[in-house]
C-alpha cells in the first residue's frame, strides 16, 4: 500500500473517530451516566447510518484528496459548506424518514456544534503533520520541458503529498552526473528517482540505475510519476510503446461485459421511474421552442464507429445554420427552457436509449462530434485512442476539467481520458458518478 493511501486511511479512521466521539459526548451532556445505553438503544443505528451519508459527502467534496488538504480559507471554507450540507442530511434523515422512532432535535444540535469543533482541529492538526517535518519521499527529478516543471511546481507547493524534490537535474546534465551518481543520492538520502522513459535506453545510466535497487532505492519514469501526481497521462512524454504495455492487452475486457449487463439494467429502471419527468420535459420544450423535442445529433463512439446521440432540444432548430459550433457556457443559441437543462444535466435523459442500445456507458469518455474528431485527430496526438471503449454521459475528465470547450481543453482532458482507459474499474466508476454529483449544477462540457 503507497504511503498516500495509507495517509488517506488514518485520515477516514479519523473522522469515523471524531463522529463518533462527538455523539458520546452529546449523549453524555443530555443523560449523564446512561449515555451508552441511549447510544445502544436508540442512537446506534440511525446515526450509523447518517455518518456513512456523512462520510460519502466528504468524499464527493475532496476532503480526501491530498492535494487540497492545506490550510488556509478555501479549505475552511470547503470545510465548512461540508458540514452545512452533512448537516441538512441529517436533519432530512430524522425528520422524513422516521421510521427509528426519534426526532433528536436538542441531541443533533449538541452534536453538530461539538463535531464541528473537535472536526476543525482535528483537520487542521493532520493538514499540519501530513505538511510538516521531513518528507519522506526524497526525490531526484530528471528532465526537461513543461511536464518536469509541473511536477516540480506541484510537489513544491504541496507537501503533504510527502514528496520533496531535493535536486533537479536537466536531462543534459545527466551524462555528466551519472559517474557520482550513488554519493549524489547519499548525500542527499534519495530514495526515489525519477527519469524520463527514453533514458532509461541510455546504456550508461540504465546500469547505473539498476545498480540503485540493491540499495532499496525505487526507479519511475515521468510519465508514470506524474500519473502518481496529477492522476492523468502526460501525452508530451508519450510514444506508442507505452500504448502498447499499457493499454494492449485485454484483462479489463471481464469488467467491461460485466458494466455492460448492470448499466443496461439501471438504464431501464431509471428510464421507467423517471417517465413522468421525461413526459414534463417534453410538453415544456412544445411551449417554449417550436420543433422537435428530441435532438439527434452525430457522435463517435468505440472503434471510431459514428451512433446518434439523443438529447432533449436545449437550443433553437436554427443554433447551426452556420455550420456546427461547440457549446459554451451561457450560450446564446439556447432556448428559454434549455438553460434549465443544460444547468441541470436533465438534457441528458434521453442518453438513457443509447445506454440501451449499447452505444454509450454511464462512465467514460465524452463522444464527440464527427466534424469535430477529423479536426481533433489532425491537431491533438494519439486522439483516436480514447475510442479503444465507449464514451459515456460522464468521465474523469468530466469532473476535472470542466472549461469551456477548444483544442486545448481538449488536449488537457484526454490525458483525463487516457488515465480512465488505463485504470478503469469499479471503485474509479463508483468514484466518477459521485463527484458527478458534486458537480451535477456546474455547465456541462
Amino acid at each position: 500500500m503507497s504511503k498516500d493511501k495509507c495517509k488517506i486511511l488514518i485520515l477516514l479512521f479519523g473522522d469515523i473517530v471524531v463522529l463518533y466521539l462527538a455523539l458520546f459526548l452529546t449523549l453524555a451532556i443530555r443523560y449523564g451516566s446512561f449515555f451508552f445505553e441511549a447510544f445502544t438503544n436508540f442512537h446506534a443505528r440511525p446515526f450509523s447510518i447518517v455518518f456513512a451519508l456523512w462520510i460519502a459527502v466528504f468524499y464527493i467534496a475532496g476532503l480526501y484528496n491530498l492535494r487540497h488538504l492545506r490550510n488556509g480559507f478555501d479549505f475552511q471554507k470547503n470545510l465548512a459548506l461540508t458540514l452545512g450540507i452533512n448537516a441538512l442530511i441529517a436533519v432530512s434523515f430524522f425528520y422524513l424518514i422516521p421510521i427509528f422512532g426519534i426526532a433528536p432535535r436538542r441531541n443533533l444540535f449538541i452534536f453538530l456544534v461539538i463535531f464541528a469543533v473537535v472536526q476543525f482541529y482535528w483537520r487542521r492538526f493532520f493538514n499540519r503533520s501530513a505538511a510538516s517535518g521531513e518528507a519522506p519521499n526524497k526525490v531526484l527529478l530528471v528532465g526537461n520541458g513543461g511536464t518536469a516543471e509541473e511536477i516540480y511546481k506541484t510537489i513544491t507547493s504541496n507537501p503533504q503529498l510527502g514528496y520533496e524534490i531535493v535536486k533537479w537535474e536537466k536531462e543534459e546534465e545527466v551524462n555528466q552526473t551519472i559517474n557520482n551518481l550513488k554519493s549524489l543520492l547519499k548525500e542527499h538520502r534519495v530514495n526515489l528517482v525519477v527519469v524520463p522513459r527514453h533514458l532509461k535506453k541510455n546504456e550508461r545510466l540504465s546500469k547505473k540505475l539498476y545498480e540503485l535497487l540493491s540499495m532499496g532505492i525505487e526507479i519511475r519514469d515521468l510519465p508514470n510519476f506524474y500519473e502518481l501526481i496529477f492522476q492523468k497521462i502526460p501525452l508530451s512524454d508519450l510514444e506508442e510503446t507505452w500504448f502498447l504495455e499499457h493499454l494492449a492487452h485485454g484483462h479489463q475486457r471481464f469488467y467491461d461485459q460485466l458494466k455492460r449487463g448492470g448499466e443496461f439494467l439501471l438504464a431501464l429502471i431509471l428510464g421507467l421511474v423517471l417517465l413522468p419527468l421525461e413526459l414534463l420535459i417534453a410538453i415544456l420544450i412544445k411551449i417554449f421552442s417550436p420543433g422537435p423535442v428530441i435532438y439527434r445529433q452525430k457522435r463517435v463512439g468505440k472503434n471510431g464507429l459514428e451512433f446518434t446521440l439523443y438529447k432533449f432540444r436545449t437550443m433553437k432548430v436554427d443554433a447551426e445554420k452556420d455550420g456546427p459550433k461547440w457549446s459554451k457556457l451561457n450560450d446564446k443559441r439556447s432556448t428559454a427552457i434549455g438553460h434549465l437543462l443544460r444547468f441541470t444535466h436533465l438534457d441528458e435523459l434521453p442518453q438513457l436509449l443509447n445506454i440501451l442500445r449499447g452505444e454509450l456507458s454511464f462512465v467514460g469518455p465524452r463522444p464527440e462530434r464527427p466534424e469535430f474528431v477529423l479536426k481533433l485527430r489532425e491537431e491533438i496526438a494519439h486522439y483516436d485512442i480514447r475510442h479503444l471503449i465507449k464514451p459515456g454521459i460522464t468521465g474523469w475528465a468530466q469532473i476535472n476539467h470542466r472549461h469551456e470547450a477548444s483544442v486545448e481543453d481538449t488536449h488537457e482532458k484526454l490525458q483525463y481520458d487516457i488515465y480512465y482507459l488505463k485504470n478503469r474499474s469499479p471503485v474509479l466508476d463508483m468514484s466518477i458518478i459521485l463527484k458527478t454529483f458534486k458537480n451535477f449544477f456546474a455547465d456541462s462540457s
